[in-house]
């Protein structure tokens, strides 16, 4: 069903020039595609164990406190926006601790920015290896559907004409060679049935590759809320506190 007509057509084909009496060529069948999907859960691999999200997370934590503490330090008793209600500030005061803040804040600010453009580049990457594995997976489908055929074909044909004549004469050369025949099928099959436990390997690292984009994803949307609301939010907090202090 995923293949195209011309693709069908290609499977057809190949699966015509199918040799099970060649040792090497059967050996190697669908090699190239099974390293394929090696490399790409190696690739996957390396991103899940290159990447920290948990860092992210302390950051934004850390974040969330800094701008918490402040508005607590100021004045324990009424909360965090207790201080702009109060009629008596020391405003000098009042601006060194928003500098410390600050400064403590921008720092956060400056390693969730750096975590932002490894996300993106990383959203886009995990994009890439996902197209990658549909590639992957269609190889191995192909290979699989054109030795399904060629067996199906030569043990309808060739194995049944060679017990017909092994039947018919009795001879043991004859015997031998419908055994013979008969395991080179068999081996034949065993290398699709390969084919496809690797085909198995495709099919889970389709999901779990989105898996991963969606949580860069939602780390993602949590640092840009941060950058463009919050930290903005406070700031202007600070604005209206401060004018209100100078009033």
């Amino acid at each position: 069903e995923i293949l195209s007509e011309e693709e069908r057509a290609q499977v057809d084909a190949f699966s015509r020039q199918i040799d099970v009496t060649n040792s090497s060529a059967i050996l190697q069948y669908g090699a190239g595609a099974q390293k394929n999907i090696a490399a790409f859960s190696e690739n996957a691999l390396n991103s899940v164990k290159t990447k920290d999200l948990g860092e992210i997370g302390d950051a934004l934590a850390s974040l969330v406190v800094e701008l918490k503490d402040f508005g607590e330090e100021e004045e324990e008793k009424k909360g965090i926006f207790g201080f702009f209600q109060k009629k008596k500030k020391d405003i000098e005061s009042m601006k060194a601790s928003y500098t410390k803040a600050e400064a403590n804040v921008d720092k956060v600010v400056e390693a969730l920015e750096g975590h932002q453009v490894a996300l993106m580049k990383d959203i886009a990457m995990l994009d890439q290896m996902f197209e990658l594995n549909n590639k992957y997976y269609k190889e191995l489908t192909m290979y699989i559907l054109a030795g399904k055929k060629r067996l199906e074909y030569l043990r309808t044909n060739d194995l049944e004409e060679l017990r017909k004549k092994a039947q018919a004469t009795g001879t043991q050369e004859d015997a031998q060679a419908y055994n013979d025949f008969a395991n080179l099928c068999n081996r034949f099959e065993k290398k699709i049935h390969d084919l496809e436990l690797t085909r198995m390997i495709s099919i889970q690292m389709g999901p779990q590759t989105r898996l991963l984009q969606n949580n860069d994803t939602l780390m993602l949307e949590k640092i840009q809320s941060s950058l463009v609301n919050t930290i903005p939010l406070w700031k202007s907090q600070m604005v209206l506190a401060l004018g209100l202090e100078h009033s």
